[in-house]
């Protein structure tokens, strides 16, 4: 049995296939895995929480994880060894979640392009055909982020309390969350993955899509994300389109292509789940 991961910090999506790429199962979901915000013990507890890793986990043979927060080796080595312990027969790769969306989203195996993720956080890289090149290391959603599901909601709690919201997505804004000052600061500061508690908020953007406010604070999260990452590649962007994975990118894919238009790159391809597109990249490999 082969498994192949995607994971944010707000879910982890598991599939189980053999070597040909047929599936073992229905896909399996947990959630997030980030080694760069839970520690061992809880990392081993969101794994084995879920009943079909828990019965199969001696049947692994590979384990193929590509996650939020493991940009660093630090993050690597630690969530690489809870997969080991966990899948004691398995052989374990653990790669950063941008890998996993260039694979997703090229046209082709050689293809250069410009890879952007906007989920519950959000990230770049320069994939040149064979080598994934960083040119900003992630500091994760206190520093960073910009256009993901955790600057979003943080925004909108920020608009909500500093009275900068139209009344009516106030209204609506209201009604659909608990924002209380307690109840916020406790998820904060008193629970863990804060970044993913944030990050829930962003769906109330693409209901209120007929809000003049929440088109601009869309375009606004893009244009800080397109100047602090895209344009790190101003060369690479001269010949390389941008692909874009991620919840946030494939339901903003307008406000995207109208930035992309006021900035002057080329937008490629739109993936919502990348996982699927790593089935026959890995079992071609095997």
């Amino acid at each position: 049995m082969i498994l192949i991961i995607d994971s944010g910090s707000t879910k982890s999506d598991w599939l189980a296939v053999d070597s040909d790429g047929n599936k073992l199962m229905d896909k399996i979901r947990t959630k997030g895995l980030n080694p760069a915000i839970l520690n061992e013990k809880k990392l081993t507890k969101r794994i084995l929480k879920s009943k079909a890793l828990k019965a199969h986990k001696e049947d692994v043979t590979h384990v193929f994880f590509y996650g939020a927060g493991c940009g660093t080796s630090k993050a690597k080595i630690l969530l690489n060894s809870v997969l080991a312990n966990v899948f004691v027969n398995a052989l374990v790769e653990v790669n950063e979640d941008t890998l996993a969306a260039v694979y997703a989203t090229i046209n082709n195996p050689k293809e250069a392009a410009v890879v952007c993720i906007l989920g519950t956080g959000s990230n770049c890289s320069y994939y040149d055909g064979e080598t994934l090149h960083q040119r900003v290391i992630s500091l994760g959603y206190t520093l960073m982020d910009d256009a993901s599901g955790n600057y979003y909601g943080k925004q909108l709690i920020r608009d909500y309390y500093y009275n900068q919201m139209p009344e009516n997505v106030k209204v609506a804004f209201g009604a659909k969350f608990n924002l209380e000052a307690d109840f916020i600061k406790y998820n904060l500061y008193k629970q863990p993955s804060p970044n993913a508690y944030l990050a829930n908020f962003a769906e109330f953007m693409f209901l209120q899509k007929d809000s003049e406010y929440t088109i601009n604070l869309i375009k606004k999260g893009i244009r800080v994300f397109a100047t602090n990452m895209i344009m790190q590649y101003k060369e690479e962007l001269k010949t390389a389109p941008v692909h874009f994975a991620g919840s946030i990118a494939f339901f903003a894919q307008k406000e995207i292509k109208e930035v992309a238009e006021e900035m002057g790159f080329k937008v490629g391809n739109f993936v919502r789940r990348p996982i699927d597109g790593l089935v026959p990249f890995h079992t071609k490999s095997l």
